[in-house]
């Protein structure tokens, strides 16, 4: 018997690389017969069952097993859950069981039912059955319903035209806006690129769709001869040329995005004609996925694991006691109860009740109760050091000599989902080390099995549920309260109160409210109806929460509300608007958003499902409703959801979601699976390189070549072929270039992988690959970058952003987008001069490569862009405090772009060492840069002059926007970023931004800022030069 592999890496990532394609697998059979056979890597389910069939008839027993297809295989996956094979397409390697061991099972009735549950754990990175098997009703009820409303949709779907699915799937992105200065640039002649089944028909003016199809296709058949049968108009459909984009007859060229985009960058739109045919199977492929699983019957749910055993409880005596509170969003309702301390070397019991200054009747809908447990210790004096903060972390008690440190905590609603006040015993599984934390989950630890458990009794208040009234019931108190009270209590204020309201109401979401201006606004709360309307988040947190009264009047108000922006109505979703009802009003307004307007926020609207305390809920429905009517916003939600399924505070009320909208997309499921297989081939070849990675150059080519040859598999080029990009569902890559990919020489060793355009011919796709990195800080400055772009479009100041695709897909892991034509700042230097120490300082390098890439207009253009380019990053870099800028993450195109990239440091956490600032300059704008702005010339002072206009000007445009920047970090708080874990982070925001300043003060704070980084500059030469003589390749 060979020798058993304990390195899994060793087990299903090195096929082939030392010769050996074969793994040794344990098979159970249901008769008690064990065999141990060597089956192929690479082999699918259905393959290995055939082999094992065949050697299972030389054992004993065999007549016993009847029909193969009556049998499947289960394993133990690699998060030790048993997993049910059902979809035996899949190949043993893609499956990567924990141990190479296999059970053959009968097969229950429900196969249909029972493959599509297979297929959806496996993509969703959590078997179904685990959520079969929580003895929690509200899962139930959640997946009872979501079941239903999928259900439906599906069968709507079936009952579209090819025509509506293309739309609902496919359809290009739209832009408001005229295009007349552009197409008065062009003298008014547009040229457009026509396709024709991969070959080019020709340029053809910039008309309507109809004419644009009729012109191409009657060139099309002029060139080829009459007699070759094309068809009429109706037969085609028009696809942007590599893209899964389509257009229709009504839409209007001049806000179709991709002929926008092409017509500010000077390029010919290159459009496709595409038979219909083509896109008719793809609809009926589509279609056929969903009518082999959508009548199907329920089956029983396989067994979970038996639980781990506890770990050991601890030897010292330790001294604890509990503090709760009463929260409505991060308002405490009353004072705070505290137990008496226990002492215990494992099992704490207090037996004491905690009264709670409120009544019943008073406590409002979303009221939680937070626990904290504190350890009670001895005083210690402080320790110099200060490289260990982590016992500073949490806030402490210091009490009569002694410390309380706060080493757990845990959350839950006082109401259940159902409206009902919690009775009776409930054990409630900590989250280690917080004090008294409302912001966190109301989802207990999920892992209990090693958790620290907390029970508590809810005391029976009658023989009946405490019901929390329904809706009607609300809204009667709030009339037979206005009937009662005088009407002047509803009046309006003076001019003085007008003013005074006015200046509240302008201030940023940051800015705290004293309880004289909490009762002004709720005072005057309808003048904030008629003259503030925007100041709903105002209203809500003056309102006094702990009284019923209170609270059913705003409800009523609520009713009559106007309609909020969706960029206003984010705020509403943040932790301080916990109620029910405000949430399902900021929904109402959101459902006003376009798809691209959902998309540009929906890196948020993921996150804030942390605060929704009930899985069926206003935000989750209309995710997963927008989701499913839009193939791309469903693509993106998967994925933000996905990527953090590893974590234990959202993994059971995402995995729901993820279900609900895998169950209302069928046909997505396979296109999603296949993104998710590819991403695991590439983790396998990134962990290859960085465990076998030695820094010598005879090992690094070795390394390169074991890549190539892992690339070159079968399986490996069947699973990375042939799949829609993650970063961008519309491109579908066709099969990676292998000869073009490399690793790169950092610590985590990414991997560049350059894939051919499947709808291209000729054209690449360029990707990284990282593992080991945490991308969603990226991800989110990216989206911010993207966002400040729109702002200046909207005021007609196009700064050239190059906001490039990023996508976090799990665990510290994710993907890059490659900017084509492009370099860092640092090569362009070090290719100019022989010592690399000198290269920083060569002035003239920028200037001259841009010479070498661009000639004549052409060079005139590219300087335009670097000018726009350069004054747009100038600023957001400043408003965002992105440190860590040295020459190797400054890029720029060879069109002229400059862009910025690897934002591991953002709102003003920049390096420093020794204690000393790294980055002494609020943004980058060296002199090099100035020479390329300036075109050369000293006396240029024309063109540096109206780049700092730009600046200028995009700096105010920011400052109007204030708002929204600052509600969309504070939706990101719980999200676990390095950086963005307090309000004192989002801080920064509003200091860069000068909010609470007037223009012309704030205007003269960035001003100072401009020259303090043009006089400083000298220092950001001398990092750059210590930079690359630190990485001189």
């Amino acid at each position: 018997m060979p020798s058993a592999k304990t390195d899994q890496l060793d087990l299903w990532a090195e096929s082939g690389l030392d010769g050996d394609d074969q793994v040794m697998v344990d098979f159970l059979l249901p008769t008690g017969i064990y065999i141990q056979m060597e089956v192929p890597r690479e082999s699918t389910i259905q393959h290995i069952k055939l082999l094992l069939w065949k050697e299972a008839q030389t054992y004993p027993l065999f007549s016993l097993l009847g029909e193969m297809e009556g049998h499947m295989f289960e394993c133990v996956n690699q998060a030790a859950v048993h997993e049910e094979l059902e979809d035996e397409t899949r190949r043993l390697c893609d499956v990567r069981p924990f141990l190479p061991v296999l059970k053959l099972i009968t097969r229950n009735c429900g196969r249909a039912e029972r493959i599509l549950d297979s297929k959806i754990g496996v993509l969703i990175g959590k078997g179904l059955h685990e959520l079969d098997a929580l003895q929690d009703q509200e899962v139930k009820d959640f997946r009872s319903k979501m079941k239903q409303i999928s259900e439906e949709k599906m069968q709507r779907m079936q009952l579209m035209s090819w025509g509506e699915w293309l739309r609902s799937c496919y359809t290009m992105p739209l832009e408001a806006g005229s295009l007349e200065s552009l197409i008065d640039k062009h003298e008014d002649v547009i040229k457009i690129t026509m396709h024709y089944d991969q070959s080019q028909v020709s340029s053809v003016n910039l008309v309507c769709i109809t004419e644009l199809m009729d012109q191409a296709l009657k060139k099309w058949q002029t060139t080829h001869g009459p007699e070759e049968d094309i068809g009429f108009r109706s037969d085609y459909v028009l696809r942007v040329s590599g893209k899964l984009e389509f257009l229709f007859e009504d839409h209007p060229l001049n806000q179709c995005k991709y002929i926008r985009d092409c017509l500010l960058t000077n390029e010919s739109p290159h459009l496709t004609l595409v038979h219909c045919d083509g896109v008719k199977a793809m609809f009926e492929k589509e279609i056929s996925t969903i009518g082999s699983v959508i009548a199907r019957k329920t089956s029983n749910p396989p067994l979970l694991l038996p639980p781990k055993k506890r770990l050991p409880t601890a030897s010292t005596l330790i001294v604890c006691h509990v503090r709760a509170g009463l929260f409505h969003g991060t308002e405490l309702l009353c004072k705070t109860a505290v137990s008496s301390e226990s002492s215990s070397r494992s099992e704490h019991v207090w037996n004491k009740t905690l009264e709670f200054d409120i009544a019943v009747c008073d406590l409002p809908r979303m009221a939680r109760l937070c626990f904290a447990i504190y350890a009670v210790m001895d005083k210690v004096k402080k320790q110099r050091s200060t490289k260990n903060t982590h016992l500073n972390k949490y806030q402490t008690i210091r009490k009569a000599g002694k410390v309380h440190y706060p080493i757990a905590w845990v959350n839950t609603m006082v109401f259940d989902y159902r409206g009902q006040l919690k009775t009776g015993d409930i054990i409630l599984h900590y989250e280690l080390e917080e004090m008294l934390n409302p912001i966190g989950t109301i989802q207990t630890n999920p892992y209990t099995e090693n958790a620290t458990e907390l029970h508590i009794s809810f005391p029976e208040y009658s023989t009946q549920p405490v019901v929390f009234p329904v809706f009607d019931k609300i809204l009667e108190k709030a009339a037979e309260i206005a009937g009662a009270s005088d009407s002047m209590t509803m009046g309006r204020g003076g001019k003085k109160f007008y003013i005074e309201l006015k200046e509240i109401m302008e201030r940023d979401p940051l800015s705290q409210l004293c309880e004289n201006e909490k009762d002004l606004i709720w005072t005057l709360r309808y003048d904030c109806r008629e003259n503030f309307p925007q100041s709903l988040p105002k209203l809500l947190l003056s309102v006094k929460w702990s009284k019923h009264e209170d609270m059913a009047q705003l409800q009523a108000l609520l009713q009559i509300w106007p309609k909020l922006s969706p960029r206003d109505a984010l705020e509403l979703l943040d932790f301080n608007y916990p109620d029910q009802y405000v949430r399902e009003f900021a929904v109402y307004c959101l459902r006003d958003m376009s798809d691209d307007e959902l998309l540009q926020y929906l890196l948020q609207l993921v996150q804030v499902l942390r605060y929704e305390p009930y899985y069926d809920c206003a935000l989750s429905r209309f995710l997963l409703e927008r989701a499913q009517s839009s193939r791309k916003i469903g693509h993106f939600l998967f994925w933000h959801l996905r990527s953090e399924m590893f974590m234990p505070a959202v993994s059971v009320h995402f995995a729901l979601i993820l279900e609900a909208y895998c169950r209302g997309c069928i046909p997505h499921i396979e296109v999603l699976k296949k993104q998710v297989e590819a991403l695991s081939k590439l983790k396998a070849v990134n962990e290859l390189i960085k465990f076998g990675t030695i820094k010598t150059k005879t090992k690094q080519a070795h390394l390169k070549e074991a890549m190539m040859t892992c690339l070159r598999q079968t399986g490996f080029i069947e699973t990375l072929s042939d799949l829609h990009s993650p970063l961008n569902p519309n491109i579908l890559l066709a099969g990676i270039n292998v000869e073009r990919c490399k690793y790169m020489d950092s610590k985590m060793k990414p991997l560049w992988i350059v894939y051919n355009n499947k709808l291209l011919e000729g054209e690449t796709v360029g990707i990284i690959f990282k593992n080991g990195d945490d991308l969603r800080q990226d991800m989110l400055t990216l989206q911010i970058l993207r966002l400040m772009d729109l702002l200046w479009k909207e005021a007609n100041l196009d700064l050239r952003i190059v906001p490039y695709g990023c996508l976090a897909t799990g665990d510290h892991a994710g993907l890059i987008e490659v900017v084509s034509s492009a370099d860092t700042i640092a090569n362009i230097q070090k290719t100019s001069s022989n010592m690399a120490a000198a290269a920083a300082f060569n002035k003239d390098a920028l200037l001259n490569w841009l010479k070498d890439k661009n000639s004549g207009d052409a060079l005139d253009k590219a300087i335009e862009e670097f000018t726009l380019s350069c004054a747009g990053y100038c600023v957001a870099t400043y408003v965002l405090g992105i440190g860590d800028r040295h020459s190797d993450n400054i890029m720029v195109r060879s069109t002229g772009q400059l862009f910025h990239i690897d934002f591991g440091h953002i709102l003003g956490n920049f390096k420093s060492k020794f204690g000393i600032k790294r980055e002494r300059v609020p943004f980058i704008l060296t002199h090099d840069f100035i020479h390329v702005i300036q075109q050369g010339k000293t006396s240029n002072t024309e063109k540096f002059g109206n780049f700092r206009q730009y600046c200028e000007e995009a700096y105010l445009i920011l400052r109007k926007n204030g708002n929204l920047f600052i509600t969309l970090f504070a939706l990101m708080l719980t999200a676990g970023l390095p950086e963005l874990t307090s309000v004192k982070d989002i801080q920064y925001l509003k200091d860069s931004l000068a909010l609470g300043k007037t223009d012309e003060e704030a205007l003269k704070q960035f001003r100072q800022k401009f020259d303090e980084a043009l006089r400083e500059s000298w220092t950001t030469k001398v990092n750059w030069m210590a930079h690359i003589v630190a990485h001189p390749s």
